[in-house]
């Protein structure tokens, strides 16, 4: 999965902050021939291939973004203590909420989420099972 940002150091600022308490880390940095910039994101360690980390910001300077309606990521979470710490960071690294962090018994019994806007407006979730 990867998504438009319009300006990378503002926009890795941003995930490498919410993104640590889920145990993700940004794996790659990486530069096309054109010039533009890449940043990838997984679990440390675990991807043979540093061009297969399974989340991936593009730069596109200048850009403008709306994020379609439906539109969201979950990204998963180890327990409710990390969606809480997900979502505290999101907002110290200048995201916007849009869900504090609960259960959301209309997903499921177990269901434990939180809901950012990030600075280019894209729509981010922590989620966590909260039945063990």
């Amino acid at each position: 999965m990867s998504i438009g940002v319009a300006d990378l150091d503002r926009a890795m600022a941003f995930y490498d902050r919410v993104l640590a308490p889920l145990g993700l880390a940004r794996e790659v940095l990486f530069t096309e021939p054109t010039g533009t910039r890449s940043a990838g994101y997984g679990q440390p360690g675990q991807w043979a291939l540093e061009d297969n980390v399974p989340f991936w910001l593009e730069e596109r300077p200048g850009a403008h973004f709306s994020c379609p309606p439906g539109f969201h990521l979950a990204f998963g979470a180890p327990d409710a203590a990390a969606v809480h710490a997900f979502h505290a960071a999101g907002l110290a690294a200048g995201g916007t909420d849009n869900g504090p962090p609960g259960p959301r018994p209309d997903y499921g019994p177990s269901y434990y989420a939180a809901f950012l806007i990030d600075p280019d407006g894209w729509r981010i979730e922590a989620v966590a099972d909260t039945s063990a």
